[in-house]
């Protein structure tokens, strides 16, 4: 991680330890061995389980965004708009872009003529339905498997609506991308500081996975260390209101998703790990949401798009995560 990465992370697990500390002393909860025990039995658990998955999804990811260009993908996207919605969510199965690296090749693909809902639905879709991201969750969710494939049907509905929704609603398409950005690097991953001409691609491949790794092992840390907290908190009945309501579970398992920022390759060991505390549909709106917008992704969206745009697409991304997650509450899930 780079110093700016390094201090975000810093003031992440400051404000952290804040917080927790403001529960403890609201509620008079005194820490015990046994929670302290199963607070690092949770914590490492996490960590060690997503590992495996993160160096795979850093390498595939490396290699994709190392040897394929914008244009191939371009052109596999069919041009016809229902096709075009249901090619632009799996193209994710032959492409796994990572998820850092998504929203700047989204960016490109939008300013050479991918239609806006095409991009937006690319974005989305792309760091869930993935093959890296598919095998994570099955052995996350390896005796709940029906998670798997709740979150493929949850997060391929939403990216197609979500996608056609913003279509319809912004009016300007030609100038919704931020253009002084064309020459930065906004991306942390590696993917536009790869190198050029005679130099060996494997020398960027090993670049881009490894600061990709790095990157995403500060918010898995962080992401861990706030979920297992959550849980011995609430196993040892200290806070119990935080899980009864189901509708109030979805939305504080949506605001989780969005500020621990998690990669989606590792996502999935955290959800699990709330899995006994909160409902499928909780936790579901968790994997869901978490990969599309995230304050990690968001602000890598502020760069690229415009503010109005950006707006729409936060607005309806949260209300349809939360929708479908609450028709599967609805439906018993």
């Amino acid at each position: 991680m780079n110093i700016s990465r390094s201090r975000t992370f810093t003031f992440m697990i400051m404000i952290a330890a804040i917080l927790l500390w403001h529960i403890y002393k609201k509620y008079g909860i005194n820490l015990y061995i046994e929670e302290v025990g199963d607070f690092a039995s949770i914590f490492t658990s996490i960590v060690l389980e997503a590992i495996p998955f993160i160096i795979l999804g850093s390498l595939v990811s490396a290699i994709i965004q190392t040897c394929i260009s914008e244009e191939l993908i371009a052109r596999i996207i069919p041009k016809t708009s229902i096709w075009g919605y249901f090619g632009a969510a799996l193209i994710g199965l032959i492409f796994p872009v990572c998820e850092c690296g998504i929203v700047p090749v989204t960016r490109r693909l939008m300013k050479k003529g991918l239609p806006v809902g095409f991009g937006v639905t690319f974005m989305l879709a792309v760091p869930i339905i993935n093959p890296v991201v598919i095998m994570s969750t099955y052995y996350a969710f390896y005796d709940k498997q029906a998670m798997v494939i709740l979150r493929i049907t949850g997060g391929f509905a939403a990216a197609i609506l979500i996608g056609i929704i913003v279509n319809a609603l912004e009016k300007d398409k030609q100038s919704l991308i931020r253009d002084f950005l064309d020459n930065g690097n906004y991306c942390n991953c590696g993917c536009d500081n790869l190198y050029s001409g005679n130099q060996n691609k494997l020398l960027s491949i090993i670049e881009h996975a490894n600061r990709e790794f790095l990157d995403i092992m500060g918010y898995l840390i962080f992401g861990a260390f706030i979920s297992s907290v959550f849980q011995v908190v609430i196993a040892y009945g200290r806070i119990n209101f935080i899980s009864d309501n189901k509708i109030f579970g979805i939305i504080v398992m949506m605001l989780l998703g969005f500020f621990l920022s998690l990669c989606s390759e590792a996502d999935a060991f955290v959800g699990r790990s709330f899995l006994g505390n909160y409902s499928f549909s909780g936790v579901l709106a968790f994997l869901i949401l978490g990969p599309m917008l995230d304050l990690k992704n968001l602000i890598m969206i502020l760069g690229a798009f415009k503010k109005s745009f950006v707006i729409k697409f936060s607005v309806v991304t949260v209300c349809i995560v939360f929708l479908i997650s609450f028709l599967f509450m609805m439906c018993g899930i």
